[in-house]
């Protein structure tokens, strides 16, 4: 039992009693015992006195007591326990201070070092470390926090300073002191929780500590002070120490240097980062040598001579890298070979095309920062065949070997490089000098020619389609024109009741199908004729929502949000309104089995329009319509050709193919751009951008109001009129749709014919229906030829190009009005009707 004069002696511990009891034994012993002493009184009864069988049963008694203190450990004889002598003994071998406290903190067992360290410190009985403390401010803090980990059954430590001269328990009156208090949980068999606390006096080990530190300082001192440059760089590419030779030399500071935000690129250029990192891992260490222009503060070049040496882990795993940088002309002659050498070093490096030696068996051996940045798979010591894509492995065999054989010549192969994304690279091979077994190689970047190239033939092949198609559109509109007309004259005479009447009505809407197929090809073409207003796409989509709900069918869910204060937008909404309508049909088709379309609009600024597509779309300010489905998306593969016309995916008579075709012709026609995003499984989303239009304020209100039509009297009407047309069946439609209307019609079939009669006549015409397109003199020409000869009658052209094409062969005339073919029996009529009552 630890002890200490004036404290008494200390509790002990539950667990830690002198002897264990054995109550088991003790029970069956006092039980044998009970049963000896009944059996001899039932026995000696009948000759033993009363007298002498009451003290045999007292002396029972006393026995069966003995055996119950004796086996639960009451009852000892002898010496104290060895088991507790043992526990001192160890306690004090530690030498630190030991003290034992239960879950309430009270004290109750210490070792020999920690009461004496209490009584030095006038504890007048035992305490817990926590109490011994309690009145020092360095230590009430940490203590705490001791507590209160023990109490959360976990282990802790906290290191404290103690000032020379200070009054707390442990300190020193002629030097500073360190301690390590520790504290841990301790569980004792059948007891409660205790708590083991240790003081431990550490400061000879924070003075050797502190020698290091200072001799660790001294070293650097002497790295920090050293005549050449010195940097070591992290495997990210971070720099995680510069010497403050290197820092002067560039101007920087040295504690910002190696705070790990400067960059190996800051320092040596991009270019250079990547000639210093493009090593292949390989097992040791790896040493090399470059020449290289290192960039000071104000962007002077200091031209620096590099040993650069990276060392690989047993998994090839780069470790931080160190570099020495000696100025340039540092310990040379400064001689012409020097110079030249240096002069060949910056043109390696620097060249704008990729160079590099390679070895008979294909290992790149050097490589310029031009040829590393081609494919991350290309490094100094890996394989060249390594950065190709396999498919074009014999093609560069072949053009290695054709170097070898032929000395002095060039071989060639273009070959496509390993990255994201790939790069087209033609690659030349010559030998280094007869006999060597390297090869000099001549990389150059073919990607974005070869991108031109795929665009320029795009662009052309498109140009041809659209020119094709728009010559097929003319001259079927031409054929169209009269069998919409003919079936609204049929129509005019019948009856509903008619039994041909359905028949009819089945060629009107069949023709209006393959109308509506020309347009489709003229948007495409991007010739249709557009109308242009300013429009809020907010209302546009309002107006929409229904006709877009119909179209999706109940399984489809529509969600259509918009973006507060959107622009204006100057476009044809009808053209708009068929983007959205062909966009969302093909958004339904492919959710099969239900989703949801999503239709946005909202603001582009200027900076955020940077964002979006830099080399397609001019920086401006956009109105974006966005719609984005939940369908089963594109494949990668396609979703380059889904603008292209006649492509679908779609199952045969599912599909024109010009639907996407059709939207993309109406948004670039208008002035706008269209991006498509597709993830399959998740979805695709088509982003339109229409520049944002300011309407001129001033101009709008100038502009008066314009004056209420006067009411009209049904279609009829008269007046002569001149229809100049070479089609002979739109002729004769136009012909007899007018004449059942009341007017006076005079057919011409050229623009000569047309000439002759009005030079003949002399009553004069009220209007001239001209087509624009006719052998010898066209509708432009006719007039030109009229307005010379001073004949002001009102002209409108019919055609199956859009208006704008021939605007510039009228040579600033704009008095006159257009109708586009295809054209129906109403719309001719009421065109005619509108333009002779001006």
């Amino acid at each position: 039992m630890a002890k200490n004069e004036g404290m008494g002696e200390v509790a002990r511990p539950p667990g830690a009693t002198a002897g264990r009891g054995r109550p088991l034994l003790s029970l069956l012993m006092a039980l044998a015992l009970a049963v000896a002493v009944a059996g001899l009184i039932h026995l000696g009864r009948d000759i033993a006195p009363v007298w002498l069988l009451l003290i045999g049963g007292v002396l029972s008694l006393i026995g069966l007591l003995a055996l119950f203190g004796l086996g639960a450990g009451i009852l000892q004889f002898g010496s104290p326990s060895r088991h507790r002598a043992f526990l001192d003994g160890f306690a004090d071998a530690v030498g630190d201070p030991l003290v034992v406290t239960d879950a309430k903190g009270r004290a109750v067992y210490a070792n020999g070092p920690y009461i004496t360290l209490a009584s030095n410190a006038g504890a007048g009985r035992l305490v817990g470390m926590d109490v011994l403390y309690a009145g020092y401010s360095e230590f009430a803090g940490p203590v705490y926090q001791l507590a209160q980990a023990v109490s959360d059954g976990r282990r802790e430590e906290r290191e404290i300073r103690v000032p020379a001269g200070s009054s707390a328990p442990g300190a020193r009156a002629d030097r500073p002191v360190w301690l390590r208090i520790k504290a841990a949980p301790a569980m004792l068999e059948g007891s409660a929780n205790y708590r083991l606390w240790q003081l431990q006096d550490i400061s000879a080990d924070r003075a050797r500590q502190e020698q290091a530190f200072a001799r660790l300082q001294f070293i650097i001192n002497y790295l920090d002070l050293a005549p050449a440059g010195f940097f070591s760089t992290l495997p990210d590419g971070r720099i995680d120490y510069l010497n403050a030779t290197l820092a002067g030399w560039l101007g920087l500071d040295v504690a910002q240097s190696q705070s790990g935000g400067l960059l190996l690129a800051e320092l040596v250029g991009e270019a250079g980062a990547k000639l210093l990192c493009g090593l292949e891992p390989a097992a040791g260490t790896v040493t090399e040598t470059f020449d290289m222009d290192l960039r000071d503060k104000a962007g002077k070049a200091l031209p620096v001579h590099i040993i650069h040496r990276v060392d690989f882990d047993g998994n090839g795993r780069p470790l931080p890298s160190r570099s020495l940088a000696v100025p340039r002309g540092a310990g040379e002659s400064g001689t012409t070979d020097s110079v030249s050498s240096l002069r060949l070093m910056r043109f390696f490096n620097g060249a704008p095309i990729g160079i590099a030696e390679v070895a008979a068996d294909g290992t790149v051996r050097q490589g310029n920062s031009a040829f590393l940045a081609l494919s991350p798979a290309i490094r100094r010591g890996a394989k060249l065949s390594a950065a190709v894509v396999p498919a074009d492995h014999d093609v560069l065999n072949r053009a290695q070997s054709q170097a070898f054989a032929a000395e002095g010549a060039l071989s060639s192969a273009e070959v496509t490089l390993a990255g994201d994304p790939q790069r087209a690279v033609q690659l030349s091979f010559m030998l280094l000098a007869p006999g060597d077994d390297g090869l000099s190689v001549f990389a150059t970047d073919k990607t974005e020619s070869k991108a031109l190239e795929v665009q320029l033939a795009q662009a052309q092949k498109m140009q041809a389609v659209g020119q094709l198609a728009s010559g097929i559109a003319h001259d079927f509109n031409n054929v169209l024109t009269p069998i919409i007309g003919f079936a609204d004259l049929l129509l005019a005479k019948m009856r509903p009741t008619d039994p041909s009447f359905s028949d009819v009505m089945s060629i009107k809407q069949n023709a209006n199908r393959a109308a509506n197929l020309v347009r489709q090809l003229l948007a495409f073409s991007r010739r249709q004729t557009l109308q242009p207003k300013v429009h809020s796409l907010t209302e546009a989509m309002s107006d929409l929502q229904n006709l877009l709900s119909r179209v999706l069918g109940e399984k489809v869910a529509l969600k259509i949000s918009h973006g507060r204060d959107l622009g204006l937008v100057l476009v044809d909404i009808h053209q708009f309104e068929q983007v959205i309508i062909n966009l969302a049909v093909n958004a339904r088709d492919a959710m099969p089995n239900g989703g949801t379309l999503t239709v946005r609009t909202f603001n582009v600024s200027e900076e955020e329009s940077r964002t979006v597509k830099a080399d397609l779309m001019p920086p401006g300010e956009y109105v974006a319509c966005e719609v984005e489905d939940t369908g089963t998306g594109i494949p990668p593969e396609i979703l380059n050709k889904i603008w292209e016309p006649f492509f679908s995916t779609k199952d045969v008579g599912k599909g024109t193919g010009l639907g996407l075709s059709t939207v993309y012709g109406i948004v670039k026609q208008t002035g706008g751009f269209i991006f498509c995003d597709s993830t399959v499984g998740k979805g695709t989303t088509f982003r339109i951008f229409l520049p944002r239009h300011y309407p001129d304020v001033s101009a709008v209100e100038a502009v008066p109001e314009p004056a209420a039509a006067p009411p009209r009297a049904g279609h009829t009407g008269n007046g002569r009129i001149l229809v100049v047309e070479d089609e002979d069946a739109v002729r004769a439609f136009a012909v007899r749709a007018l004449t059942s209307r009341g007017y006076t019609v005079v057919e011409a079939d050229s623009g000569e014919s047309a000439l002759k009669v009005i030079e003949a006549d002399d009553t004069g015409f009220e209007l001239i229906l001209s087509d624009v397109v006719m052998p010898e003199l066209d509708g432009p020409a006719l007039l030109r030829e009229l307005r010379k000869r001073g004949i002001t009658t009102k002209l409108i052209f019919v055609s199956g190009y859009p208006g704008d094409q021939f605007e510039s062969d009228l040579e600033g005339q704009t008095d006159y009005d257009f109708l586009s073919k295809p054209f129906s029996l109403k719309q001719l009529i009421e065109k005619v009707k509108d333009v002779m009552e001006r």
